[in-house]
């Protein structure tokens, strides 16, 4: 089944690679490049929202990870703030 979904990620180095994060769905993938962290991300999405449709569970998964339903797509919250916080404890 095809699906539109937007998903935010965060792109950082580690390392030689780059590695590319949905902290929404904590799925994670990397690449030598930006370019090839972000194929190979959209590939494990892919294998992600594939075995939760198998699993009877796509729409659970979603909702509870933040995203809303609008029309046909699905929509991750949108943050109004931010930031790095520094804490001691």
């Amino acid at each position: 089944m095809l699906m539109d979904i937007s998903v935010r990620i965060e792109i950082f180095k580690e390392g030689d690679a780059y590695v590319a994060l949905s902290p929404e769905l904590n799925v994670s993938s990397f690449g030598e490049t930006v370019d090839g962290a972000k194929k190979s991300f959209k590939e494990a999405v892919g294998a992600f929202i594939e075995e939760c449709e198998t699993m009877g569970t796509l729409e659970e998964v979603l909702e509870e990870s933040g995203f809303s339903k609008i029309n046909n797509s699905w929509e991750s919250r949108k943050p109004i703030i931010e930031e790095n916080l520094a804490l001691v404890v």
